[in-house]
């Protein structure tokens, strides 16, 4: 206080840029000065608790700066600011992958595939939830051309908007002439076959496992078929005996008899004559 009641008015002087410069060389020798009195530090661990101080720290820091920051005046997006926007996001993603070194695969399991799935699936609702309201057009009549060329080329909606058909009788005439399309059809069919497939053999690889497979089938087919004849073996089907099936079979046995019998007088009569006509050349 003395000091200053003691200071008499001074007159200002102008800065001039050799004050500027001395002004500027005082700074860096007294930099110089304060870095050379330093000592030696020692270096100390980054504790958890450092780390936690260090984002606290941060977390205050960013929410100052939003504090600080006033009411600003949105601007349109116009679409020089929108390719601009487009450019700058496709330089960084060059930028990045040059920068990216070799990494190493890793394989994707199951569990990776669920997570990338579900991520998916909640990306997809919320971007449906994101979507705004859209602006309705106007229906135009090139729109209007386009959309109904769009029908006449579906095959599905122009069976849609097909009229109802009046039922027609079915008459003798439609019958043939249905039939001899069918028989067409069979014939052209079959010279085709003929023409195609008939007379040329299937060629297939004869592998040891195609002979193993069917030296299996062979070997099951005759198991199964000893088993079936196995369990019918000795079994009989019983039918019921009526007079008329006695009458029958009666029958049946006595023509058989006659039968035989009949044919046995005639190679008996037979070998006689034979026998005399072989005695006759003798004695003759």
């Amino acid at each position: 206080v003395l000091y200053k009641e003691s200071v008499g008015t001074g007159t200002p002087t102008p800065i001039t840029p050799e004050m500027e410069r001395v002004k500027r060389n005082q700074e860096i020798c007294s930099s110089v000065l304060y870095k050379e009195n330093i000592g030696k530090a020692t270096p100390t661990p980054v504790t958890p608790e450092m780390e936690r101080v260090k984002r606290n720290q941060e977390i205050i820091s960013s929410v100052l700066y939003k504090e600080n920051v006033g009411k600003v005046t949105p601007t349109p997006i116009t679409p020089e600011m929108e390719r601009v926007k487009r450019n700058q996001e496709i330089i960084s993603s060059v930028l990045y992958k040059e920068n990216l070194g070799r990494a190493t695969p890793t394989p994707i399991t199951p569990e990776m595939e669920r997570v990338r799935r579900n991520q998916e699936h909640i990306s997809s609702v919320v971007y449906k939830e994101g979507l705004g309201k859209a602006t309705p057009t106007p229906v135009t009549p090139e729109m209007e051309r386009v959309k109904r060329n769009q029908e006449h080329i579906s095959s599905v909606l122009y069976k849609e908007h097909l009229a109802k058909g009046t039922p027609t009788p079915m008459t003798p005439e439609m019958e043939r002439a249905k039939r001899n399309q069918e028989n067409i059809s069979s014939v052209l069919y079959s010279d085709s076959f003929r023409k195609q497939v008939q007379g040329k053999a299937a060629y297939v690889l004869d592998t040891p496992e195609m002979r193993r497979v069917r030296e299996t089938q062979k070997h099951i087919s005759t198991v199964k078929y000893h088993e079936d004849f196995e369990k019918s073996k000795g079994s009989f089907t019983p039918v019921v005996t009526d007079p008329i099936t006695e009458r029958v079979k009666k029958n049946m046995q006595d023509f058989s008899d006659i039968s035989y019998r009949g044919i046995q007088r005639r190679v008996v009569e037979m070998e006689r004559k034979r026998v005399d006509q072989d005695q006759e050349n003798l004695t003759g």
